[in-house]
């Protein structure tokens, strides 16, 4: 039971840092293309890639289940958006702006890819120290 509430947490906190990060991003770079979620999912996915190779079973830092868990399903859950990814695009398809829409996904898709495979490159390097 101890999990669910973990995770409830720490979606909670996701959901808080996720709408705190876009209504920057919307700020800073305007609301008519999803650049909020974007970065939102690309930092997240970064984050999750770093987060599962240092903390995995040859990672430099122990972590245990339920701490994974915590930031992995709950905060990282709770931070990306898929969903708002996925009625963003079609808002852009139904207004007709295919164009954005494409780049909307091309976008998305490949930059989450490349942000978790930097995460995952990140902390193996560190888990390949001999130092710490």
């Amino acid at each position: 039971m101890a999990a669910y509430l973990w995770i409830a947490v720490g979606s909670a906190l996701g959901g808080v840092a996720r709408f705190w990060c876009s209504g920057v991003a919307a700020r800073f770079m305007g609301e008519t293309f999803p650049w909020g979620t974007i970065i939102v999912n690309v930092v997240g996915c970064f984050i999750i890639g770093f987060f599962a190779t240092i903390t995995g079973p040859d990672g430099r830092v122990f972590s245990d289940t339920l701490t994974r868990q915590f930031v992995m399903i709950g905060i990282l859950g709770g931070y990306t958006t898929f969903s708002s990814f996925s009625i963003q695009t079609l808002n852009l398809v139904q207004d007709g702006e295919w164009w954005l829409a494409g780049a909307n996904i091309a976008l998305s898709v490949v930059a989450c890819l490349v942000a978790v495979w930097l995460g995952f490159v990140l902390a193996a390097s560190i888990n390949s120290l001999k130092w710490i």
